[in-house]
């Protein structure tokens, strides 16, 4: 069924509750009594019919003992039974036809039965086998604002009727969802186009109902609360969805732990965390990830205008000194900037100033704003009409009513965002308040980090629509299969762990640059293989058992000379047999000694939600310890390989430091995008592949791999 179709999931013709009660004390009687005091006060057309074998009226509405004896089939069924009764009810719904079912009933897979387990299956087996689309179980409904309609039993929804807005909410927790998401941000004086609670997801799930919310036109920004991303690839398509839409998706992801790490044979897959992948996947793909429930309305209230920065120049302006140090000090710590105005916009505002008032930004009016009225709002049309700046940030402390009545009409006027930080009260109404101005539609936060913060949130949201924009389809060029082939023949005789060797070879069919080395198995051959590479050359040991060879004492670097080389080979062998004296040794790879550069690593692995993750760190030994890794999920495109690079905390080490000259970026960049390439050519075939390190060489001279390691899934 096409996402569209969920329409009339959110608006259906009629209705109908079976298990619906008059005692409000029963989750069935709050139910159905919260879905006809809403649809009265929306006025909803559709009928709403109750279905219970016991009772003859509901709230003065004719209730009917079985789904069979409703006149009409209703479009859309909630359930709320037991557990047991809810296969049979279904079975008889599918009967008459009926297209939706929310299943309220709790006591499935989330008791941890095995009883619960084989219930949700069966549900899940219905929903197929039927093509009903279900919603639950242990689920607390939903709310369409748009269409006038909900079927949930939570106070959130009961009391006056709200407008429709442009902000969706989809969580699979009820309370969190509906309680601490949506109805906190209509407190904040946001308002909802739908909000849905979908639980255990045994058909429908939270990425198919943001979906739905990307698409409608009823919605400008989506928040989700989500305990897990049951497929990251749907949840990869819904981003681009929304991407391509320039729909803000905010998302609140719980498990910001340390359990997707897993021992491996790679550096790569020992310090990659599913969290860490989660993050990357999030960057690459615009979605806005925050920490907690009050970050989603609070982000939205800027980003639900449409109107994102171009920059990240701002400018502030108030009547109190002591804010404009602070919101200096924290624009600064959270990488905005302070527009410099335009000269004409310098000499208007001299004009205009008292000469007690400093010109400046932040602009502080000081105690001069109180004895003009004019004085505020004429300084903020300036102000705000100044090409240099991209952002507008009005601070109010106690503002008149025709104060924030022009502050409306200069917000309604631009085409740039304004973010207001009220601190105070409205002397003349203190009715009047923040979540007023939000309800008029301005942005107003009453901390002044969660104001910068949504700005800088916006900046960054605005800077990943422009890259996008530069790079139509964000995908990476594909490989030749010529490549592919290559490489697939390279492996096709090697073990699950592939030698250096042999994984090196099967790179260089990607055009990754390798370095040239010779496999010899007796003293001799090793010195022949010197003498063809010429000057000094490494020597290390090649053994599927042994993946990690420094550890082994199986690496020895800068040998020249027979002598020398026929004693390290003896040595390196001695030494690996005494580490490791069960291990199967092919042979000593005699390897050219690659230029001076800086160490790299490159990295593959496999994550369970989101597949093919490519990952660049500082390399050598350094890159346990320091963490310093980023991630990108394949395919990559060069803007996706760039900006993992620029975003290692070492980035700097590139540009040369110390005397030491800068490195070839636009090279790595290039091998990043390659080895995605051969990481999505291969995909399940392959687990991990390690390449440490990868010499990135001066500027103009490209990287060499000198190590790597690929393992086999």
């Amino acid at each position: 069924m096409a996402t569209s179709a969920l329409k009339s999931f959110f608006a259906p013709r009629s209705a109908a509750i079976i298990g619906a009660s008059e005692d409000l004390s029963k989750f069935g009687g709050r139910l159905y009594k919260t879905m006809i005091d809403f649809a009265a006060a929306s006025g909803y057309r559709g009928e709403i019919v109750p279905v219970n074998p016991g009772r003859k009226t509901i709230f003065g509405h004719t209730c009917y003992p079985d789904i069979s004896e409703v006149p009409q089939a209703p479009e859309h069924v909630g359930i709320v039974l037991a557990a047991k009764f809810v296969m049979p009810t279904l079975e008889k719904c599918a009967a008459r036809g009926v297209r939706f079912a929310t299943v309220m009933s709790g006591g499935y897979a989330e008791s941890g039965s095995d009883e619960g387990r084989r219930m949700q299956q069966e549900l899940k087996a219905f929903a197929l086998r039927t093509g009903m689309r279900i919603m639950g179980p242990n689920c607390n409904g939903f709310a369409s604002y748009t269409d006038g309609f909900v079927m949930t039993n939570t106070s959130a929804v009961r009391g006056a009727r709200r407008v429709a807005g442009n902000v969706a909410v989809v969580g699979q927790s009820g309370g969190l969802a509906q309680v601490n998401v949506m109805w906190r941000a209509m407190e904040a004086g946001l308002d909802i186009s739908y909000q849905v609670s979908c639980g255990n997801e045994v058909d429908i799930d939270a990425i198919e109902f943001a979906q739905f919310t990307v698409e409608d036109e009823a919605t400008d920004v989506v928040l989700m609360a989500v305990e897990s991303i049951r497929s990251g690839e749907r949840f990869m398509a819904l981003a681009k969805a929304a991407a391509e839409r320039a729909k803000p998706l905010l998302v609140l992801k719980f498990g910001r732990t340390d359990a997707g790490r897993r021992a491996a044979a790679s550096h790569t897959g020992a310090i990659t965390g599913a969290d860490d992948v989660c993050d990357a996947a999030f960057n690459q793909f615009g979605v806005i990830r925050v920490e907690d429930c009050n970050e989603l309305y609070e982000f939205a209230k800027l980003l639900r205008t449409r109107r994102l920065p171009k920059g990240r120049r701002i400018a502030a302006l108030t009547g109190s000194g002591g804010h404009c140090v602070l919101v200096a000090d924290t624009a600064a710590s959270l990488g905005l900037q302070w527009a410099e105005f335009e000269p004409n916009t310098c000499a208007a505002l001299e004009k205009m100033l008292p000469p007690l008032v400093a010109l400046g930004n932040p602009l502080d009016l000081t105690s001069a704003q109180t004895g003009s009225p004019t004085l505020f709002p004429d300084s903020m049309k300036l102000i705000a009409s100044d090409a240099n700046v991209d952002v507008l940030m009005p601070i109010l402390v106690a503002p008149t009513i025709s104060g924030m009545d022009e502050l409306v009409k200069v917000n309604e006027s631009l085409d740039k965002p304004v973010a207001v930080l009220w601190t105070g009260y409205c002397p003349e109404n203190k009715d009047i308040v923040a979540a007023t101005l939000n309800q008029r539609g301005v942005a107003t936060y009453r901390d002044a980090r969660m104001c910068l913060r949504a700005v800088r949130t916006a900046v960054d949201y605005g800077d990943f629509l422009q890259r996008r924009a530069a790079e139509p389809g964000v995908i990476a060029r594909a490989a030749p299969t010529q490549a592919a082939d290559a490489a697939r023949a390279v492996l096709a005789h090697a073990g699950r762990v592939v030698n250096e060797r042999v994984s090196k070879r099967a790179l260089a069919a990607y055009g990754l640059p390798v370095t040239r080395e010779t496999l010899a198995r007796t003293a001799d051959e090793a010195v022949r293989a010197a003498a063809a590479i010429g000057g000094a050359v490494a020597l290390k040991i090649e053994s599927a058992d042994i993946p990690h060879k420094t550890e082994a004492g199986g690496v020895r670097l800068g040998v020249q000379g027979e002598a020398a080389i026929r004693a390290t080979y003896d040595d390196i062998l001695k030494s690996v047999r005494n580490h490791a004296p069960q291990a199967n040794v092919d042979g000593v790879l005699v390897q050219e000694m690659a230029p001076r550069g800086l160490e790299m690593m490159l990295g593959v692995t496999r994550d369970v939600t989101f597949g093919t993750v490519v990952s660049v760190a500082l390399g050598g030994v350094h890159v346990e310890v320091l963490k310093d890794i980023a991630h990108g999920i394949a395919p990559l495109s060069p803007n996706d390989a760039r900006r993992m690079v620029d975003s290692l905390a070492g980035r700097s080490l590139l540009d040369g430091v110390r005397g030491a000259p800068a490195c070839d970026v636009e090279a790595l960049c290039d091998a990043l995008t390659r080895l995605a390439c051969f990481a999505q050519d291969f995909g399940t075939e392959i687990a991990e592949l390690d390449i440490n390190p990868v010499i990135v060489l001066p500027r103009g001279q490209g990287v060499k791999i000198v190590d790597a390691l690929i393992v086999k899934a």
